[in-house]
């Protein structure tokens, strides 16, 4: 049997990892369930508005300078209002900020396609999508939280990797929707409207389900009291800090995506269906991945493992800077994007197991604003090294960077090579804990002197 500390801090048995191997054990609970599937819907809709948003911007102007900053309007509100969003979310109820949220999105969604079909002034547009951001900054934390409410300990990896397929999914169907609605209509509004009519699905999905009861943050505690407290927990939990780390520099660096455009007219010859082929290829391999790993027990050396698949992200990525060959490109995309999503099942699934109920919305919130941010960042960064160094030389540059964090990770936090089963007992770490009466701050407690060595 396993031993999985629960939110309170007290350890709970679940079930021995010798048991047969059940891949659609997380949804085959209801609530669950139609949770992803009012997920998929929103992020299907969601994807479609990206296209939607380029392709408008670009067919009114043809300015490629305002592409850049639909990402930038964005990402500042997320950068701005990800912690007071997450302290939100560990104060009050996360199924009611997820609401307000989606509507909020929603609603969005509809003003974009009026000003569409208007033809209205295009700083109403970044306006917008300004309110699109804000309302991202508060969702994700809340709504991120709210699966280990509908799911048990033991399910944690299980709900972590259909998760990360039904992102995946809508990574592929609603870019490809998005352009083929836009055909068929003449026009970015009818995607914006479908957008919003996918957001009130998810509205309705949410009111529907129940999840049990979150444990909320301390009432006595200040907002920037409990902004510490959570900012003290990442500190002193590196198992956790240590896993979002790697991901943020794994995307900051290993920006071959961005790039995609040049290599496909420059070095490998192909016309826009290649393009759109190398785009697809690492969320193709990412679901293949996803589909793996549901079939798989839970991992047996998880801190290796993810150290492996960053390292091995790098790697391909090295490979894919240096390749002349279309196919070899694309098979390194596809292996970029099924280690990655290794890397993102098991940050969820640490994240989820070790972080205290009442923690969530603040741990989820620093995710957002880090990972988020280097998302936006590592285009810049792809950018300004292609400048300097060539596509060549900036995409090889990333992998090679991002093989120095894993090492830097690997020799810095002992306690993730040392981790081997999620859910192994956690013990404090008395070094990391100045309030004696709040245990969260958690190293794993298999690690011995050896274990810690080597």
């Amino acid at each position: 049997m396993l031993s999985v500390q629960s939110s309170k801090g007290s350890f709970v048995e679940t079930e021995s990892a010798s048991t047969k191997i059940d891949s659609y054990a997380a949804l085959r609970l209801p609530d669950f369930r139609l949770l992803l599937s009012g997920r998929l819907i929103a992020q299907i809709g969601e994807m479609m508005v990206s296209v939607a948003v380029g392709w408008e911007l670009y067919e009114r102007t043809g300015n490629a300078f305002l592409l850049g900053m639909v990402g930038l309007v964005q990402v500042i509100p997320v950068l701005l209002f990800s912690l007071p969003a997450g302290y939100m979310s560990d104060r009050y109820n996360r199924k009611r900020i997820t609401l307000i949220s989606q509507v909020v999105l929603a609603l969005c969604s509809l003003v974009l396609a009026y000003l569409s079909v208007t033809q209205s002034d295009l700083i109403w547009v970044f306006v917008v999508l300004a309110i699109i951001g804000v309302g991202r900054a508060f969702n994700n934390p809340a709504e991120g939280a709210l699966t280990p409410l509908f799911v048990s300990a033991n399910l944690y990896q299980n709900a972590a990797t259909w998760g990360s397929s039904v992102w995946q999914f809508a990574a592929i169907a609603g870019p490809a929707f998005g352009g083929l609605f836009i055909a068929l209509t003449g026009g970015a509004a009818g995607v914006y409207l479908i957008n919003t009519v996918a957001g009130m699905i998810f509205v309705g999905v949410l009111l529907k389900v129940k999840p049990r009861a979150q444990t909320f943050a301390a009432p006595e505690e200040t907002p920037i009291q409990a902004l510490k407290a959570g900012l003290r927990f990442l500190r002193g939990n590196r198992l956790i800090l240590s896993s979002i780390s790697l991901d943020m520099f794994a995307v900051l660096l290993g920006g071959a995506t961005y790039l995609l455009p040049v290599f496909a007219k420059d070095i490998l010859f192909v016309d826009s269906a290649g393009l759109g082929v190398l785009r697809a290829a690492p969320s193709i391999g990412a679901l293949i991945m996803a589909v793996f790993i549901a079939r798989r027990p839970p991992f047996k050396q998880a801190g290796r493992t993810l150290l492996w698949a960053v390292a091995g992200f790098g790697v391909a990525t090295i490979v894919f800077g240096l390749s002349q060959n279309f196919w070899l490109s694309l098979v390194m995309l596809a292996i970029l994007g099924g280690l990655d999503n290794i890397s993102v099942v098991i940050r969820h699934t640490l994240e989820m197991t070790y972080t205290p109920d009442d923690m969530r919305g603040r741990v989820g919130s620093v995710q957002t604003m880090f990972i988020g941010a280097s998302n936006e960042l590592g285009g810049f960064e792809s950018g300004v090294a292609a400048a300097i160094l060539g596509p060549v030389g900036a995409v090889v540059f990333g992998g090679i960077g991002t093989l120095a964090v894993v090492y830097g990770v690997a020799r810095l936090a002992p306690e993730l090579r040392a981790l081997r089963m999620i859910g192994q007992p956690l013990i404090p770490d008395p070094a990391l804990m100045p309030d004696p009466e709040r245990p969260g701050f958690i190293v794993p407690a298999a690690i011995s002197e050896a274990g810690a060595a080597d």
